[in-house]
């Protein structure tokens, strides 16, 4: 099974039997022996195919996405993001459940800087260099004037590679907005992780402005 998203210049294929990494591969290799229900693969990006707001995460968590095949999907993690874009007209339903729920979003695209699950949820730079293609090849088919939201300074700096800027040029930060050089909005937002929202480093308001302000800038 692959996904192939085609660019002006390229046809890049994401397949979910990607070994290039080759730590992430053998560790899920052990969660497929260990979770035999798990998804344990590549996690493609899901939403709407003619989205003007990408949203970037890190990589797939380890009960979350990891077991069922979507972003953000089955742990904590999402469980703020979906809410915001449901409560913004972006997504269809409160929560994302599995991928069998039949939610649908509306004008956005849900990806991560890393398909596979890292091991601690730490990928290392190489990792996040060899998967860049795949973010690059998501970033390219957007509209000239859309919006990517990262969540996070790994996502922040990975979008900015994957579309060739340098990073020092834009410095991550919560709320922070930047319209690059092609024309493209990049905003940032502290994580939805549990442990932010536990801390109230990023609180429900918090997010809700900046995901707001994202929809904005994409006219959606």
């Amino acid at each position: 099974m692959s996904q192939e998203i085609t660019t002006s210049t390229a046809a890049v294929r994401f397949d979910i039997g990607c070994r290039r990494c080759g730590r992430l591969a053998r560790f899920l290799e052990e969660i497929r022996e260990t979770h035999s229900g798990y998804y344990a693969r590549p996690v493609p990006s899901f939403g709407d195919n003619h989205a003007r707001l990408l949203i970037v995460g890190l990589a797939p968590g380890m009960h979350g996405a990891n077991r069922t095949g979507r972003v953000f999907t089955g742990d904590y993690a999402g469980v703020l993001l979906y809410k915001t874009l449901f409560e913004l007209g972006l997504c269809s339903k409160l929560e994302s459940v599995d991928t069998e729920d039949n939610l649908r979003l509306f004008g956005c695209r849900i990806t991560n800087a890393v398909k596979c699950l890292p091991p601690s949820n730490k990928p290392n730079g190489a990792e996040i260099n060899e998967c860049n293609g795949f973010l690059a090849a998501e970033i390219a088919v957007l509209p000239g004037d859309s919006v990517i939201l990262a969540l996070g300074a790994i996502a922040h700096r990975a979008v900015l590679k994957a579309l060739g800027e340098k990073l020092n040029a834009y410095a991550f930060g919560h709320g922070f907005e930047y319209q690059l050089p092609d024309g493209r909005w990049l905003v940032d937002s502290y994580h939805c992780s549990r442990y932010n929202t536990q801390t109230k480093r990023l609180t429900d308001s918090m997010f809700s402005r900046v995901l707001k302000r994202a929809k904005i800038l994409a006219v959606l």
